[in-house]
């Protein structure tokens, strides 16, 4: 779907989508990609679009009698009616040459997409996609390609990695040619090996397109260094989905309070309060810059700036959400702040 954005004075168009389907987020990410900023009308939400406006991208409406004169377009949901099963196909046995493309898909804005990821679109016959991945991008898919939704919502719904596995797997064995579209790379911190792992497990070839890692991208997209001369001299990326005071984590909190490098932290939100603690109590500077972005890249990015010690507060206050990423060192506060023009 494709519309004249922006308008021609420049303004941000208002669009109003009635009537959303089952995959109302792909209409809804290639419109934010054109620059609109879009409402939907439904009386009863799915979990992906309560996700979409919790994330800022979208404002759901429920009144029946908006005032459609508020909106420069209005339009039906163009994909109303392709709704897909999640439940895995049965496999054909005679049919062997299926094969599976894990594509990252960076993190989440269309141009940050590779071309070589773009190409893999336009050729599957199925494509599997996570919530996070670069939804706007199946408007270039075949007009017959099945499009999986797969998506993990922080406290919401979820599809059990087994059943991603098994979707790949039959689709693939069926003699399709199976897309697995991520957000960001594939294997950092995306589970790609297991996929892999299931795949070549049952047979099946694998190809990985690598995507651009929000580890890196969304810093940079909210002017965050990761490195800087004279102040460090790398990084590290962690996951923050397991705090340090839970007995699943496997990560040297400590240690890290002691390398001197930044420190990138992902799916880190929730337990933001208890890494600062943690860290602190190691023996990082509570003074030492921080920085959590979310939603880098898309119309709802938004960050906070502040010292390690502030920044989970700050982060409350500002309401940053997952998808954030979290960057503590001293190149933080590296670059000069632009002057207004």
């Amino acid at each position: 779907m494709t519309l004249r954005l922006p308008l021609p004075d420049g303004t941000t168009p208002r669009v109003l989508v009635l009537e959303p389907g089952p995959r109302a987020s792909e209409t809804v990410q290639a419109l934010l990609d054109q620059g609109a900023r879009v409402d939907v009308r439904c009386a009863a939400p799915d979990a992906r679009l309560r996700d979409l406006a919790g994330r800022h991208l979208i404002a759901l409406r429920t009144d029946a009698d908006l005032d459609l004169s508020a909106y420069d377009v209005v339009l039906r949901d163009p994909l109303r009616e392709q709704g897909v099963e999640l439940s895995p196909s049965s496999p054909s046995p005679a049919t062997t040459s299926g094969h599976v493309v894990l594509v990252g898909g960076g993190p989440g804005p269309l141009g940050l997409l590779t071309l070589a990821g773009l190409d893999a679109i336009r050729s599957a016959d199925v494509l599997v996609c996570d919530r996070l991945a670069p939804l706007a991008a199946l408007e270039q898919a075949r007009p017959d390609a099945e499009v999986v939704h797969v998506g993990k919502i922080p406290r919401g719904e979820f599809t059990p990695q087994e059943q991603i596995n098994q979707i790949l797997v039959d689709r693939a064995l069926a003699g399709k040619t199976v897309v697995r579209l991520k957000g960001g790379d594939n294997f950092v911190f995306g589970r790609g090996g297991e996929e892999w792992n299931a795949c070549v497990e049952a047979g099946l070839p694998v190809t990985v397109i690598p995507g651009v890692s929000s580890s890196i991208a969304v810093p940079g997209l909210a002017g965050v260094p990761l490195t800087h001369r004279h102040l460090t001299q790398g990084f590290v990326v962690v996951s923050g989905h397991v705090a340090p005071d839970d007995a699943r984590s496997d990560v040297d909190w400590d240690a890290l309070a002691r390398l001197g490098l930044t420190i990138v932290v992902l799916m880190g939100v929730a337990a933001l309060p208890v890494i600062a603690k943690r860290l602190i109590s190691a023996g990082m500077d509570p003074s030492t810059p921080a920085a959590s972005i979310a939603d880098g890249g898309m119309t709802s990015q938004r960050q906070v700036r502040s010292t390690l010690a502030a920044l989970p507060g700050a982060a409350a206050e500002q309401d940053i959400g997952a998808p954030a990423v979290t960057v503590i060192g001293p190149a933080v506060a590296a670059l000069l702040p632009q002057t207004s023009v």
